[in-house]
């Protein structure tokens, strides 16, 4: 699988943008993933993700060029500043009418000014906390119940991840 095959893209690959990751590839999408710490995106992709619809991506660039418009990067990083200078990555790599997701645990005040910002780019924000542990009934890891379940519209067109 290569540029712009990938339905889904998301970083941060701890607990819960592993399970997350999964959670969406086992419902038939195909997932690109990328962490700042490259041998993470190594173990994730040759251990849990072995022989499943995933790409490995090693820059945001890469994992940009590996998803089919319009592009959904989920965002699945500590809160606070490092959520801002992704998003200021990002920007520039992507185009009007892509999504950008925040699955942290992010303060109602600061998705409220994110929103501003993207949507002033030309892109769509979505500020949703993404709640549960790993094996959790109700974690990003297990079905539909998880409030790690997301549905945007796109035009006319339904998004269902």
């Amino acid at each position: 699988m290569s540029n712009g095959r990938c339905d889904f893209g998301l970083i941060g690959l701890a607990v819960m943008g592993e399970n997350l990751a999964l959670n969406v590839e086992s419902r038939g999408y195909h997932v690109a993933v990328t962490n700042r710490t490259a041998s993470k995106v190594d173990d994730f992709i040759s251990g849990r993700a072995a022989g499943k619809q995933f790409v490995g991506c090693y820059s945001l660039e890469e994992l940009v060029a590996n998803l089919a418009a319009p592009r959904k990067v989920m965002l699945m990083v500590k809160a606070g500043p490092a959520v801002d200078a992704l998003i200021n990555e990002l920007i520039p790599l992507l185009s009007p009418g892509d999504i950008i997701i925040d699955g942290g645990n992010t303060h109602f005040s600061d998705t409220e000014r994110r929103t501003k910002e993207v949507e002033a780019a030309g892109l769509l924000f979505v500020g949703t906390g993404v709640s549960g542990g790993e094996e959790e009934p109700s974690g990003p890891r297990q079905g539909e119940q998880s409030r790690g379940k997301i549905e945007v519209v796109d035009g006319e067109e339904g998004i269902k991840i």
